[in-house]
């Protein structure tokens, strides 16, 4: 039974100990915003901090994530208000979303430890392919995220997540051909 902490929660795996950490994450804890993109960690995909470090959960066991800390995209924010996500959705940096989780968490753990990089270093620390190619946005928001962490600047342009109850019950009428054909 391998043990860690989940985004602050003590987690038992009963899974065999060579199981990826990524399907330990998304099969067993339900813990599904940490894709699967490639499998041979050359996507980043799967990106999560381990012990504040970004690694690739397809390439670590969770044997050798025992008694480790491990912070998800889910742990990171549920509400999206991370500087880094913020910051993604202000400067349009985001587009199909499936490699997002794995870039906010290699964006975080960078300014984490540096939160004024150079270009050179976000693109050192974000090794995570984005097949929609949103790199020099990419770099921006990044940048844009230091200057919010160092409280340099705000971001006000990112919506809330989710739909409000207001506006989930202000359904649009289906049209109905019959009635339509007898108001002509």
């Amino acid at each position: 039974m391998s043990r860690m902490t989940v985004n602050g929660r003590p987690v038992r795996f009963a899974l065999d100990p060579d199981t990826p950490l990524l399907w330990a994450l998304r099969d067993a804890a339900n813990l599904t915003g940490t894709k699967y993109g490639c499998g041979t960690g050359d996507c980043g995909a799967c990106m999560v901090m381990v012990d504040g470090e970004a690694l690739r959960s397809c390439l670590i066991t969770i044997a050798e994530a025992e008694g480790r800390f491990v912070t998800t995209i889910e742990g990171i924010s549920r509400d999206r208000s991370h500087p880094v996500q913020q910051a993604l959705v202000a400067e349009q940096a985001i587009q199909c979303g499936f490699c997002t989780p794995g870039i906010v968490m290699s964006a975080a753990t960078l300014l984490r430890s540096n939160p004024a990089p150079s270009d050179e270093e976000i693109k050192a620390a974000i090794p995570n392919l984005c097949r929609c190619g949103v790199y020099p946005r990419l770099v921006r928001a990044v940048q844009r995220a230091g200057r919010v962490m160092r409280r340099l600047e705000t971001i006000s342009a990112a919506p809330a997540p989710g739909i409000s109850a207001e506006d989930a019950a202000r359904a649009v009428p289906a049209m109905n051909p019959a009635k339509e054909s007898e108001t002509d």
